[in-house]
């Protein structure tokens, strides 16, 4: 069975042999790499970007929707992964990008992005247009309209449809896209710092959103699109500010699952913002339905300790060896973050300490907009070339990477600087491998 098969097969596994996916939204190098060695063994892999992140428009990364499909099954192919294993998602496709314009101009940049991402090959597509644009009415201080949301939705869904419909005159088996519905979590690039727990959706909430997309797909004529509805994004107050993570409580979302199960059996349910939960609370997950698990920022902060452990190594190194020159990854970083604020100031309160202490260190790891600056690329790329060339001392990784020292002791693991981080990444998609696999 291949990935995108299996996905859209999720609500037909029996309860008892109930299993879910986790889907992997990130565009770094590292972070990729890893995800896709786990297509190599037999894992299916889901990959999604932001309408922040690739966009018609190039995005904060610089990529398309087909740069980014070209780059990344170049990578699996490099690395010798099954193309069959992997599916594309777009994630809060919809007008977020250009909220500050009106409506018209929002919605139409909004299509276009959607467009571009069926013609180029993502096929789960997270519909989202729930948030407020410069000319909507109202409180803005309080939610958009569902209706209007739900309206939005199915604008974008028909988009996607005729997109479908263009690609599959050039390519006859082009799979149809699978959609998720649903907005009850944070917004692309998450949360302020501080923020209290989030309330858990309920069972009204639930009926009230899918009724209003349903209505809003079968105004336009879209009944066969609302078939391939596969997953509903709830809120099971399951998130994280920068310093404390809200831990999973399968007690709170009883009546939430409950009403899944006696009303919507046909699509399961999709978890965003599940970072930094525990293996068993991720299980537990899956178990009550949050068949899809989405995952971030948790693995750009992988790499981001493995980066300034390796600073320490450096400076370790540069103390021991004449003429070695470190490469200062996190001062790179932390110059590129202050000459462009844009990615945390709004997120970030408290005095100068504390930001700068957040912009380091905080769970919602904002580092992860500054990995492209050329400064910090070029830091980077120093950094991997120092840590090749040297032979690490074992005591040096003993000290900084002990897990991974073992591993390379054992031989299970290359001693160069981009299989440790790697594995640093791998640690966290264990624990959403075991939560999905029963």
């Amino acid at each position: 069975m291949t990935c995108y098969e299996l996905l859209r097969s999720l609500s037909d596994v029996p309860a008892q042999k109930q299993r879910g996916l986790y889907s992997v939204c990130s565009t770094h190098p590292a972070v990729l790499d890893a995800t896709l060695l786990r297509g190599r063994r037999g894992e299916m892999v889901i990959i999604e970007t932001t309408a922040n992140q690739v966009n018609q428009f190039g995005g904060y990364t610089g990529m398309t929707a087909r740069d980014f499909i070209l780059r990344t099954r170049e990578r699996a192919r490099h690395l010798d992964v099954p193309l069959e294993c992997i599916v594309f998602g777009s994630d809060h496709a919809g007008p977020f990008p250009w909220r500050n314009e009106v409506a018209s101009s929002a919605m139409k940049r909004a299509r276009g992005l959607v467009e571009d991402s069926v013609r180029e090959g993502f096929v789960k597509i997270h519909l989202d247009a729930s948030m407020h644009l410069a000319d909507d009415m109202g409180d803005r201080t309080r939610p958009l309209d569902p209706r209007v949301g739900a309206e939005r939705s199915a604008e974008l869904c028909q988009a996607a449809e005729n997109a479908w419909e263009d690609r599959r005159s050039r390519e006859r088996d082009a799979p149809p896209p699978l959609y998720v519905i649903g907005t009850d979590v944070p917004a692309p690039g998450g949360t302020e710092s501080g923020a209290a727990a989030p309330q858990v959706t309920t069972p009204r909430e639930l009926e009230d959103s899918v009724e209003m997309c349903r209505k809003a797909f079968a105004a336009r004529g879209l009944d066969s699109a609302w078939e391939r509805v596969i997953a509903v994004v709830v809120q099971p107050a399951v998130e994280h500010g920068e310093h404390t993570v809200h831990r999973y409580d399968r007690s709170k979302v009883h009546a939430l699952v409950e009403a899944r199960r006696k009303n919507h059996r046909g699509r399961v349910f999709e978890a965003h913002a599940t970072d930094y939960q525990t293996a068993g609370g991720l299980r537990q997950m899956v178990e009550d339905d949050f068949a899809i698990l989405k995952v971030g920022p948790s693995l750009t902060g992988a790499v981001r300790e493995a980066l300034f452990l390796m600073d320490h190594v450096e400076e370790a190194l540069a103390a021991l060896r004449p003429g070695f020159q470190p490469s200062r990854v996190a001062e790179a970083l932390e110059v590129a973050m202050l000459a462009n604020p844009s990615y945390w100031k709004s997120y970030y309160r408290g005095d100068v300490a504390t930001v700068s202490f957040l912009r380091k260190y905080g769970l919602s790891d904002r580092c992860r907009y500054y990995w492209g600056v050329p400064l910090v690329s070029a830091a980077t790329e120093r950094m991997m070339s120092n840590l090749r060339s040297a032979e690490i001392p074992m005591a040096l990784l003993n000290q900084y990477f002990p897990r991974q020292a073992v591993r390379i002791q054992e031989g299970s693991l290359a001693p160069d600087p981009g299989s440790i981080i790697r594995a640093q990444v791998d640690e966290v998609l264990d624990k959403y491998t075991a939560a999905v696999s029963f």
